[in-house]
């Protein structure tokens, strides 16, 4: 189930990010590996998103759907896919 967008982008600052907006993926998107320079949090509200830690000893896929967060630490290298729908999240820099 779809989360409003407004109501999740003020949830995400209530979390202490400064810089939030609503991002969407279109189907099975896909992000080779990659690392932001500061923690970044991803709240889903629409769709699914698979992450990994290619530079974990054991990487493995994890998927989150709706009402989920992701946190990322700075500098942690991760790469992403999107689902068959796509996905729409919130985005806390």
């Amino acid at each position: 189930m779809a989360i409003a967008s407004k109501e999740a982008e003020s949830k995400v600052r209530s979390w202490g990010f400064s810089h939030v907006f609503t991002w969407t993926d279109g189907p099975s998107s896909y992000y080779p590996p990659h690392s932001h320079s500061g923690v970044t949090t991803h709240l889903i509200t629409r769709g699914t998103l698979t992450i990994s830690y290619p530079d974990d000893e054991n990487p493995k896929k994890e998927t989150f759907g709706p009402g989920a967060r992701v946190d990322v630490a700075a500098s942690r290298r991760h790469e992403v896919w999107m689902g068959s729908e796509g996905c729409t999240y919130v985005i806390g820099e």
